[in-house]
């Protein structure tokens, strides 16, 4: 059972996702940050981010598991990982070269596609002589994102507020920072759980993470 929960963890919480949540976070905190006018747009941009952070590097991660280039979907070997880190490297890239001088994004989300390329080749240097991470890198650097933006931009309070019975509740910024710092721990302690990364390993992908999005920030602005 519990295997079972920290695998759902780890898929949950995947570092290809976290794009995607970052992306998620700011349309809800700020929707007006966005050049977005109607429904059918938001859904347009959604999905144009979904296949480029997500989709494709997913599909490039199973061709290559079928083609025999990485031992299983896993990548439980530091060989695995170059091609897949390679492959979201790029697509990456070209998410930001797209966003980069386009007003429907803000700049909150162009910097951490940024700092997301930073993280995945110092991840790719890295792991030549260490097994780095990825869970931790990616999680990290969603907690540096999140704090970053909530510090640096107005949000205060979360501008759609949260509906429960006949009652509307506004949520505070510091709730979502605090929120992210428990999916790093539990991501974390899953991949410790199952015995995909040593202690250290954890410890350098949050650092890495983290700086990326901090690194990010200055280049940016």
């Amino acid at each position: 059972m519990l295997r079972f929960a920290a695998q759902a963890v780890s898929f949950v919480f995947h570092p290809l996702f976290m794009v995607l949540y970052m992306l998620l976070f700011l349309l809800y905190a700020n929707p007006y940050g966005f050049g977005l006018d109607t429904t059918e747009e938001k859904v347009r941009a959604l999905v144009s981010v979904i296949t480029l952070s997500v989709l494709i590097p997913m599909i490039a991660i199973a061709m290559m598991s079928m083609l025999g280039m990485v031992s299983g979907i896993e990548l439980r070997d530091q060989k695995d990982r170059i091609g897949p880190i390679i492959a979201a490297g790029i697509c990456y890239l070209w998410l930001y070269v797209n966003i980069r001088s386009n007003t429907i994004f803000p700049g909150a989300f162009s910097f951490f596609i940024l700092g997301s390329i930073i993280a995945l080749f110092a991840g790719l240097a890295i792991n030549s002589f260490s097994k780095i991470s990825l869970h931790a890198i990616g999680t990290g650097g969603l907690f540096a994102g999140l704090f970053i933006a909530t510090s640096f931009y107005t949000y205060g309070y979360l501008s759609s507020p949260l509906k429960l019975g006949d009652r509307y509740y506004l949520i505070h910024t510091d709730l979502c920072i605090i929120t992210a710092i428990l999916i790093a721990g539990l991501a974390g302690s899953a991949r410790l759980y199952l015995k995909a990364h040593k202690e250290d390993e954890l410890y350098g992908g949050y650092f890495t993470g983290i700086l990326s999005q901090f690194v990010a920030f200055a280049l940016y602005f």
